[in-house]
């Protein structure tokens, strides 16, 4: 009996031992940015940890003064470090859900600016717009449209409503109503051409395909770093914008919404 029960503690301590060296292998040969308790590194590459790592710094919604100032101060380091100049911004409330707390306004360094000089938006935002800019705009530019990118065309930020301008009491605010959504225009290049969603989405505008091919990759890539992307495939709202947001839930759009198609379907029923 007293055998069996010290086989079984050599046999526990063996396999704790096995599992620090596997923590230790892991630590040390995996990535940083797969891994969710390295801190979050914007020169990194996107991970499998990235957006659980920016969601840490994500405030619910009128959360108290003391965790946004902890939370924000916390993210706009992590923006510092990654050589992006960041600066505090008052927050607001307009009443009812329109409360943005944790705001910023990027105001230069390594980073693509906004044609909006004095935009501002929730911190994790700032923070994957980085990372956007990083690992997805710029690469994009450079492969597709052989330039590098002068300016992001921005159509804001915070806006005090409920989704696509509703005045339902029914429909849920949006993410703009938080600071927490970014709509882009298009992009200025530094060649001097512009690709713009509105003209340039389906391939015939200036930009002809390889710029509808440019929009579509920073969709594509969008979704990696967003938890919303919508286009104008999704509906009239978004003709001529992405939008893009750090809402909780998670929806990359790569066709109509569910109302779009059902218009569309009416629309060839004899």
């Amino acid at each position: 009996m007293k055998r069996d029960f010290a086989d079984f503690w050599n046999l526990l301590w063996e396999l704790g031992l096995a599992a620090c060296a596997m923590f230790a292998l892991i630590n040390v040969f995996v990535p940083d940015q797969d891994l969710p308790w390295k801190p979050l590194d914007l020169n990194r590459p996107l991970g499998a940890a990235t957006s659980a790592k920016v969601a840490d710094f994500q405030l619910p919604f009128a959360a108290p003064a003391e965790q946004v100032e902890g939370a924000t101060e916390a993210c706009m380091q992590t923006l510092r470090d990654a050589g992006v100049q960041v600066e505090r911004v008052e927050d607001r409330s307009d009443g009812g859900f329109c409360i943005a707390q944790g705001l910023v306004r990027i105001s230069g360094g390594d980073v693509t600016p906004f044609a909006t000089r004095d935009l501002v938006m929730q911190c994790p935002l700032a923070v994957r717009y980085v990372i956007w800019d990083r690992q997805v705009l710029r690469p994009a530019a450079r492969s597709t449209l052989g330039s590098e990118v002068a300016r992001v065309d921005d159509m804001g930020t915070y806006s005090c409503r409920r989704i696509y301008g509703s005045q339902s009491a029914s429909d849920r605010p949006s993410e703009h109503a938080r600071a927490n959504a970014l709509d882009i225009g298009g992009v200025t290049l530094k060649d001097g051409r512009r690709v713009s969603v509105l003209e340039d989405w389906g391939g015939q505008g200036p930009a002809g395909v390889p710029g509808s091919g440019f929009l579509r990759r920073l969709r594509d890539g969008g979704c990696r770093v967003f938890a919303t992307v919508l286009t104008p495939d999704y509906n009239a709202a978004h003709a001529n914008h992405l939008h893009l947001d750090g809402a909780p839930r998670s929806l990359c759009a790569l066709g109509p919404s569910p109302e779009t198609r059902r218009t569309a379907e009416k629309a060839v029923t004899p």
